[in-house]
């Protein structure tokens, strides 16, 4: 028998200071962000060179795991240039930064431009939301690739400050409406029946 919605949240209610202080940090921690956003952009570009390291070392390792796969030399090849690259990122955080800056611009371009055209040639439902998100993160791709090299030491420190608030706060109303639920003892017996 699978637990029911009305289970579920009764777990959870008991959770909701958890979540409530997770979010009390996040929203912390993005303050923090955007007052030294040349730190948070290292900080950010650290964490990702460590995060290609990690990945490339587990890549490395299972290629050796599956030596007689076809496969297993693209992997331990892939294992060994994350490796190096996640090695050069945090060696050179300055230079990381500005790369990965710049790759964002691209990727932010690309994809503006993309959800233009895909949603004024295709004209779905509401699309023209769709199109809204195309203009401003075409925009912002735009703005951050022609204030380049300068956008490196900010754009990746002031959208981590902005990502750790928002989801901070979505973390505090969610935990909000968990201490809200009605707890079990208080729900009448035909709906605990029927759950």
């Amino acid at each position: 028998m699978t637990p029911t919605p009305l289970i579920h949240e009764q777990e959870l209610r008991h959770a909701w200071g958890w979540f409530l202080a997770l979010g009390l940090i996040s929203v912390l921690l993005g303050i923090i962000a955007l007052f030294m956003v040349p730190i948070a952009t290292v900080a950010a570009v650290l964490f990702l060179g460590w995060l290609m390291i990690a990945g490339g070392v587990i890549e490395a390792i299972h290629a050796f795991r599956v030596r007689g796969w076809r496969g297993g030399s693209l992997h331990l090849i892939a294992g060994i240039l994350g490796i190096l690259i996640g090695s050069l990122i945090v060696g050179h955080p300055v230079a990381g930064a500005l790369a990965w800056t710049l790759l964002f611009a691209s990727f932010f371009t690309v994809i503006g431009a993309f959800r233009i055209i895909t949603a004024l040639r295709l004209r779905f439902h509401h699309w023209e939301w769709t199109v809204l998100d195309g203009v401003v993160t075409l925009i912002l791709g735009i703005i951050v690739a022609f204030a380049w090299p300068w956008s490196g030491f900010w754009f990746l420190g002031l959208a981590l400050g902005i990502s750790l608030l928002l989801r901070g706060w979505s973390y505090i109303v969610f935990s909000w409406s968990m201490r809200s639920i009605t707890p079990a003892r208080e729900v009448p017996e035909e709906i605990r029946k029927a759950a």
